[in-house]
């Protein structure tokens, strides 16, 4: 669980004590040799209404903290938002009903039965009418997540059908070329370099991912491999392996708390492999969508840490060109991390078509989508359509189909983040406004540059 959730946790556990507490406490003897005589309560009947007490008072307080961390996104977040406080007075009243019934009914007695039972029936249509009408108001809420997720079904494909192998060829001159296949042979192998070969993981950008083991420091790593024998020229081979290594090593000597670190590159049975930094955590993609969408605050704090890392990186020569929330990932001790630096480019060195475009669709930046040459403000136009999905639910530019995707990122304009939130500060249209623009001079010059306007967006919610 996020940081961003704790609270859920610490509230239940605490109300959840306050209910235990109060049998426990009201059985201790000292407790029952007292008594409120004004009151007709004796002692356990005083400690169990005091803890009830209290447990109300917990239950407003979570409720109250809902309230405040849950963005109003106008969807099915929103709904729950504004129905928090009702269905909280709603409940208060059943369950002080309850108390008062089971513990406390010397106290209603000296109410008056009628005038209690009056007093029931009034709070009862007061919070229910009240939960009634937050209900109703909010109703297009509701409407605006299915009508959401019928809208993605129609205009994603190119993301779903796409996007879920982590890198896209789109050949634009040779549609006779073959494509180059990312799979091995079928069998793992027992040893890559000096790490030895634990299972598969999965299948990324450059062929099949492996868990693997240093024996020397036993050390867990990511291995990443890429065919080597799709090169059927030995020239082209051999430049292969010299950019392969070379950016290989230009990407292992950066040194940022937010990027993954790589240990290790080298070559084993017509295989290219980097190993990296294991890690464990939730990638970005998984708050992408409705109703896991993170909090304003939230998104903006992490994609400007995203952006100082990116910034480091542009310096360092390295640029990503795949930043996507799947590559982005909060790790379990809440640290950022931006993975497979470096990897895009490696990647389309293996290619022996000309005039490849490699990339996730979605998040190509229009000058990656013409196949010109790309620098890190390539990156901040990923980021762009990062920071935007992560808000709105779905990225900026659809379509039905690749070709039109590609169209729609390359000549028309995004569309405005208001349409898809209302709570958003004036301050995020023009942060995107400016990373998502076509033209280069136009675009912030240097990650560095996103990232300040991201905390000074955060320090104007804070004031």
């Amino acid at each position: 669980m996020s940081t961003r959730w704790n609270w859920i946790g610490s509230y239940s556990f605490a109300i959840l004590a306050a209910l235990i507490a109060g049998p426990l406490l009201s059985s201790l003897s000292v407790v029952q040799s007292l008594s409120i005589v004004s009151l007709r309560l004796s002692g356990p009947n005083v400690v169990r209404l005091a803890a009830d007490g209290l447990a109300l008072v917990l239950l407003w307080m979570m409720a109250a903290a809902a309230f405040r961390e849950i963005p109003d996104n106008g969807r099915g977040m929103g709904l729950f938002r504004n129905l928090v406080l009702p269905l909280t007075a709603l409940l208060t009243l059943l369950f002080t009903n309850k108390a008062l019934k089971t513990v406390g009914l010397p106290f209603v007695e000296q109410i008056g039965n009628a005038r209690y039972a009056w007093g029931y029936a009034i709070g009862l249509v007061i919070t229910g009418g009240w939960f009634t009408l937050a209900w109703v108001f909010h109703l297009d809420a509701l409407r605006a997540v299915w009508s959401t997720r019928a809208q993605s079904r129609k205009l994603v494909p190119a993301e779903e059908q796409l996007a879920e192998s982590e890198e896209v060829s789109t050949k634009r001159s040779d549609p006779t070329s073959k494509p180059v296949s990312l799979a091995t042979n079928g069998q793992t192998p027992v040893m890559l370099g000096r790490y030895k070969v634990l299972k598969e993981l999965g299948r990324g950008a450059m062929g099949v991912v492996y868990l693997g083991k240093d024996p020397k420091i036993q050390r867990f790593v990511a291995i990443k491999t890429m065919r080597l024998d799709e090169i059927d020229d030995d020239e082209k081979l051999e430049d292969f392996k010299a950019r392969f290594f070379r950016e290989a090593e230009s990407t292992g000597r950066m040194s940022h708390p937010n990027i993954v670190t790589i240990y290790d590159a080298g070559e084993e049975q017509n295989l290219g492999f980097i190993a990296m930094e294991l890690l464990e955590g939730t990638p970005l993609k998984q708050y992408a969508r409705i109703p896991k969408l993170l909090s304003q605050k939230d998104v903006l704090s992490t994609l400007a840490t995203v952006a100082d890392a990116l910034d480091y990186a542009h310096q360092q020569g390295v640029v990503h060109r795949d930043i996507k929330p799947a590559n982005i990932m909060i790790t379990k001790d809440q640290t950022v991390k931006v993975m497979d630096f470096g990897i895009a480019k490696m990647a389309s060195n293996n290619k022996t078509q000309t005039d490849i475009v490699l990339g996730t669709p979605t998040y190509m930046s229009p000058e990656q989508i013409a196949g010109r040459k790309v620098d890190g403000r390539s990156d901040i136009f990923s980021l762009g359509i990062v920071l935007f999905e992560l808000l709105a639910g779905q990225p900026p530019f659809t379509a039905d189909n690749l070709s039109a995707l590609l169209f729609t990122i390359t000549h028309n304009p995004h569309p405005a983040i208001s349409s898809f939130r209302k709570d958003l500060s004036p301050m995020v249209q023009e942060i995107l406004d400016r990373a998502l623009q076509k033209e280069l001079p136009q675009r912030y010059r240097r990650a560095g540059e996103f990232a300040q306007d991201l905390r000074a967006c955060l320090h104007s919610l804070a004031a």
